[in-house]
């Protein structure tokens, strides 16, 4: 696989030089100065591009792999009569990226929300942190906090009973930190949405329900991916993470099944998946080595990590040792290698799959430092390590076979 990090840009505290001496050969990143739905300039991405590629010399070379993400308008997913018009932006943000010699484009279609946590420090005995999320929090927040109407409905009796007499013992302080966790938005991002009006942007969706949603989502693939394929461009959705509806919000590519759905409604190449393990791997009734082995030809990104759902209620879960939590990473990444070996097989030239270690733990003189969550510099490099072990040594029994 490429061996690749997420880089934020400029204001990274992560710097290129520290993914250099990863021994990472791709960067995976995005232009998040740009106003969503706004053109992605030619002259921006070059910009960008020449950012990572300045300290590259006949040795060590680094390319902009991934981006990461173009991400699309709320109108297009909310299917309003605007939503062409950002389409088409989007469309010549792909040309363009095309043009600069970027050819995957990850995206996602979660509405309102990206990723969801309660936790952004949680600590192990170790003392390293990590990610959480926690249902009950979650429930605390919607029914106490942001006191969504009809809310109620989402959870058990004893959910609502537990967050209750958690919400009357919490301080301000820790209100605070709660709401500003759940409503972080995008990842990368230090703005967080406001509580104020967040309710308004939960309102304009009161009419969209798994089938609307799913249908805006064929629609707008339908009108990027031909375009994507006629630039050369692999586009490749991210899961839902967490892949469940949230906040009486649809989210609809959770499952293996959404993710077949997704590509039997544009059934072309370039209309493919980000292969995330742990947003998938939330749910035990994903298969993710049998989704390789299915809907391999269409996985065009690789995020590696893993989640441990915890005992006492599946529904939380945390960010674990890559090695070591409920996905299975040997059997992933040996179905990964099979997947290259089989492209390689059939003169792809796209056969290595780009692939980056994913929410690595803040540990060490990282503990120390103020970083992006799930995004400190060794936490990643241990993963990279543990992951770069593992696919090297299933390669070389496959040789050896």
């Amino acid at each position: 696989m490429i061996q690749t990090m997420r880089w934020f840009g400029p204001n990274d505290p992560v710097s290129l030089m520290d993914i250099r001496q990863a021994g990472c050969s791709g960067v995976v990143s995005a232009l998040h100065q740009i106003a969503v739905g706004e053109i992605w300039t030619v002259e921006e991405i070059v910009e960008r591009k020449r950012l990572i590629e300045a300290g590259n010399d006949r040795f060590i070379t680094l390319k902009w792999q991934v981006v990461e993400s173009l991400p699309v308008h709320e109108d297009i997913k909310k299917g309003l009569p605007s939503r062409d018009i950002y389409i088409e932006n989007y469309k010549e943000s792909l040309k363009n990226l095309a043009a600069c010699g970027i050819k995957t484009v990850c995206y996602n279609f979660m509405p309102v929300l990206d990723w969801s946590r309660t936790a952004l420090d949680y600590t192990f005995p170790e003392g390293h942190k990590t990610l959480r999320f926690v249902w009950e929090d979650f429930a605390l927040f919607d029914m106490y906090i942001l006191k969504r109407a009809g809310s109620n409905a989402d959870y058990e009796t004893d959910i609502q009973r537990s967050a209750l007499e958690k919400w009357q013992g919490m301080s301000p302080e820790e209100i605070g930190v709660l709401t500003n966790t759940v409503l972080l938005g995008l990842p990368g991002s230090e703005e967080a949405f406001q509580l104020t009006n967040f309710q308004n942007l939960l309102n304009a969706y009161a009419e969209i329900g798994d089938k609307e949603l799913r249908e805006n989502l064929y629609y707008f693939i339908n009108q990027i991916a031909p375009v994507a394929e006629e630039a050369g461009i692999n586009l490749c959705i991210h899961p839902d993470d967490p892949p469940k509806s949230l906040l009486g919000l649809p989210r609809v590519v959770s499952t293996e099944s959404d993710l077949q759905q997704l590509m039997n409604a544009c059934d072309i190449r370039a209309n493919g998946i980000t292969f995330c393990t742990g947003s998938l791997g939330v749910r035990a009734d994903n298969d993710l080595p049998g989704i390789i082995d299915r809907l391999g030809d269409r996985i065009h990104f690789v995020h590696l990590r893993t989640t441990k759902r915890e005992s006492d209620d599946p529904r939380n879960f945390h960010e674990a040792p890559h090695l070591h939590g409920d996905v299975d990473m040997y059997e992933v990444v040996k179905a990964l290698v099979k997947e290259e070996r089989r492209r390689e097989a059939a003169h792809y030239p796209d056969s290595a799959l780009p692939m980056r270690p994913d929410h690595g733990f803040q540990m060490l003189d990282d503990l120390h430092k103020k970083t992006y969550p799930g995004y400190s510099a060794i936490g990643r490099l241990k993963a990279l390590a543990e992951i770069r072990g593992l696919e090297m040594s299933i390669s070389r029994s496959f040789n050896e076979l």
